[in-house]
């Protein structure tokens, strides 16, 4: 999604890091290249303004926290800046979490309610039905109000989607009254015992006064938890000005941008979020009923600059470095470690989710294959179970495992013994990667691991 964007970044940040020295005019070419490649992929021209013009302000008169280059300091703004776009500032990596954690949560024991709105054509009815499954793989028994009144054959299409879901949909095709078929259906699904309900209604625009009046008066009757604005990521920047009268309108509590793969105006969608101070919650990726992703903020501004999930992998790993035994940390940087500080390496890894890793780091995001990823990950499982089944002494010294001892601990472990093999070697490998050099690590330990 949004390549000419990713690529364009991209561009601008290789000028950067390749620069031999990070002066003002370094700094207003970036400036430049940023602007330019938002502006082509439809962002706002005062939000393209505000966001370069911190990004100077910001990169000539912060100094870099300490241990950080000035280079890496002026991504990091960039990295900032653009997050902004999507209604995060702060701590993204917390936010980050923190809504993937709880994108939507409603009161145990009280009925809760999400409006949805969005311009015609939008796909908001398709999204509806995406949102109810959403909902009830987690844990919530939803009901479907259809209140699109205004075009012909929606209240059909709705229930075709939920029926797929085993999801119940109101309707009322005898009246036109949408406020009157929403005041209905809460009722209705509050008898039933429902959690959540969702309410479709018709797509409508920014100039359509009757529609926007009706789109108040479903308001003031649902009295919703949440209003989600489902914007279409091809539509440019027209999304700006469409999500501030619907703001304008109703208090916008979240967006769900659609059809945003392949569209070079993907940037306008992304400043509906800005304009409307509501933050981006899913997005749709795809045709199927499960084809709804939470939208994670560091991940995605990440990819935008060439950069992975990094940030938010760079965070974690310096909090496990602090939780680190410092004397296990002198050995596995001498080559000298042990197969106990081998597990505690792989017991990192596995807190930071080794498919993750390789997903987001620079260059190897998309490399590496599914099935490679959930070899790597089965083998991780086998190990730990091996090194679990082995003596102390056994794990200090691996080389004293003879054929005996390594029956013996296939048979505690629950593994063939060609996988007891494996480990060691795979350890002795390790152990030789890391005396070599640093650029070629990944490298090794992907090949050494069947997949290289």
């Amino acid at each position: 999604m949004l390549d000419n964007l990713r690529s364009s970044l991209g561009a601008a940040l290789k000028k950067l890091v390749g620069a031999s020295d990070v002066n003002e005019e370094l700094i207003d070419s970036l400036c430049k290249d940023v602007q330019r490649a938002l502006l082509q992929s439809d962002v706002n021209v005062r939000l393209v303004l505000t966001i370069t013009q911190n990004l100077k302000k910001r990169s000539l008169e912060e100094s870099p926290p300490k241990g950080l280059s000035r280079k890496n300091h002026i991504v990091s703004i960039l990295y900032d800046e653009l997050s902004r776009l999507m209604g995060y500032k702060g701590d993204l990596a917390a936010q980050n979490n923190h809504l993937e954690e709880q994108v939507i949560s409603f009161v145990p024991g009280k009925l809760g309610t999400v409006l949805m709105f969005g311009i015609q054509g939008s796909g908001k009815t398709t999204v509806t039905a995406k949102l109810a499954r959403w909902l009830t793989k987690h844990g919530y028994h939803v009901g479907v109000v259809g209140a699109d009144t205004w075009r012909p054959g929606a209240l059909t299409q709705l229930k075709m989607n939920c029926i797929k879901i085993n999801v119940e949909v109101f309707g009322d095709e005898s009246t036109k009254n949408a406020p009157s078929i929403v005041k209905n259906g809460i009722a209705y699904f509050r008898d039933a015992g429902a959690d959540v309900v969702i309410i479709d209604t018709a797509g409508r625009h920014k100039d359509e006064t009757e529609l926007l009046d009706e789109m108040k008066k479903m308001y003031e009757i649902s009295k919703p938890e949440l209003i989600l604005l489902v914007i279409d990521g091809t539509i440019g920047q027209q999304a700006y000005n469409q999500a501030k009268s619907f703001h304008d309108t109703v208090p916008v509590g979240g967006i769900i941008i659609t059809k945003l793969d392949g569209t070079a105006k993907g940037g306008g969608a992304l400043a509906a979020s800005a304009v409307t101070g509501a933050k981006i919650f899913f997005i749709g990726n795809g045709e199927r009923i499960d084809d709804l992703e939470v939208f994670s903020p560091t991940r995605f501004v990440g990819r935008l600059l060439g950069m992975g999930d990094i940030k938010a992998i760079l965070d974690l790993a310096k909090d496990l470095e602090i939780q680190a035994d410092e004397n296990q940390s002198k050995r596995v940087l001498s080559g000298k470690m042990t197969i106990e500080d081998f597990y505690a390496q792989m017991e990192s890894v596995g807190k930071m989710g080794f498919r993750n890793i390789i997903d987001n780091l620079p260059g190897l995001s998309g490399v590496v294959k599914e099935d490679q990823l959930d070899a790597i990950q089965g083998k991780l499982e086998k190990w730990r179970y091996i090194i679990q089944s082995m003596t102390n002494e056994e794990k200090k010294n691996p080389e004293i495992i003879n054929d005996s001892r390594r029956k013996r601990i296939a048979r505690g472990s629950g593994v063939a013994e060609h996988d007891v093999k494996d480990l060691i070697k795979n350890f002795n490998n390790s152990k030789s990667m890391i005396k070599q050099s640093k650029g070629r690590q990944m490298q090794g330990m992907l090949r050494r691991m069947g997949i290289g």
